[in-house]
């Protein structure tokens, strides 16, 4: 197993970096999310100059890493980021963003890296992953072309021409996203070298300690957790799944009684520490995780996420928060697809 902790530093900014297992990877322990940018259904309206002042900000406080995607906001998102940081060295910052496993096919899939590329403004992608499993349950999410679903990608070429596009230096790291044990290993198989799983985690979904986070930190991969949040739930703005809008309740484990939701509260008021940052700081308490990623819609709620990390929050108050939590987890079990039913769970291979 490696020890990731073993690979963490500080800097005058006062962040923790984290390595990524064994590659050259060096990411700040909270990273920026960026799906709002360039605004779209989900989100509402991004406005750009409020997104160069959140990224160029976050630079200032120390965060590198940047995480986008082809499809927020139908490549909007990555367009937003290119803008952003367009005249910032350009190694001083990370770029993470994905692929959906529809367009893996090895033609499609150079294209699509290169549509990123131009979208970004770069030359060069820091972490490219494929956004869930290479099979017909998870790509039937993302298209509805019969000619792709009669004839789906498969992972060994995809993953073969990933590898080639690392050689070409188009991209830095292979990574992938809600990848369960099954098509991870079918990933290691044909590329022995993945930097990251990107996977939801938060004090509210903690499936992925069942399974699938011990045995990325055995075989060196680095996690970056996804909705530490859980999109608002894990603030002060809402007091329960009730109260987030309707399209961000879209999720399968919520009801009244399971819930930990109050007492997660109360503790914070204890300690008088907003729920938002003792959400955060738990969640990159786990050495496994190398990054969790975060979005800001303006300045003043990066401000005070990136604060997460200059808290000294014991082990005591881990281990109870980790109490609070545990019948939530338990009741879930170890599927991490929050958003489908177990049966059609698209982290694995049906």
């Amino acid at each position: 197993m490696i020890d990731l902790t073993l690979h963490s530093r500080r800097t005058e900014k006062h962040l923790m970096y984290r390595h990524s297992g064994t590659v050259d990877l060096e990411l700040s322990v909270i990273g920026l999310g960026c799906w709002s940018f360039g605004g779209g259904d989900y989100w509402g309206p991004q406005d750009q100059n409020e997104v160069n002042q959140v990224v160029r900000k976050a630079i200032e406080l120390g965060v590198n890493y940047f995480d986008t995607a082809e499809g927020y906001n139908e490549g909007r998102s990555e367009e937003s980021l290119g803008l952003a940081v367009s005249g910032i060295p350009r190694e001083s910052i990370v770029i993470g963003t994905k692929v959906a496993p529809s367009n893996t096919h090895p033609g499609i899939l150079r294209a699509c890296c290169e549509e990123s590329l131009r979208r970004l403004n770069t030359d060069y992608i820091d972490i490219y992953m494929v956004h869930w499993p290479i099979h017909l349950a998870a790509i039937k999410f993302h298209t509805s072309d019969q000619a792709i679903l009669s004839n789906p990608p498969n992972a060994p070429e995809a993953f073969e021409t990933l590898g080639r596009l690392k050689t070409e230096g188009k991209i830095r790291q292979i990574g992938v996203s809600n990848f369960g044990r099954q098509p991870l290993d079918e990933a290691l198989s044909v590329t022995p070298e993945i930097a990251v799983n990107q996977v939801a985690y938060s004090l509210i979904s903690r499936a992925i300690e069942w399974d699938i986070l011990p045995y990325c930190q055995n075989k060196g991969i680095g996690i970056l957790a996804y909705m530490p949040l859980w999109q608002g739930l894990l603030t002060d703005a809402f007091s329960g799944m009730s109260d987030l809008p309707p399209v961000r309740r879209r999720t399968r484990h919520f009801n009244a009684q399971n819930s930990p939701l109050k007492r997660i509260r109360e503790l914070a008021a204890r300690l008088e520490i907003p729920v938002a940052q003792l959400a955060l700081n738990w969640s990159f308490a786990h050495p496994g995780v190398v990054s969790s990623v975060v979005g800001a819609r303006n300045v003043k709620q990066l401000e005070d996420n990136v604060k997460s990390a200059d808290l000294h929050i014991p082990p005591q108050v881990i281990a109870e928060l980790n109490e609070i939590s545990r019948p939530l987890m338990e009741k879930l079990g170890p599927s991490f697809d929050y958003f489908e039913n177990t049966q059609t769970d698209r982290t694995y291979y049906q």
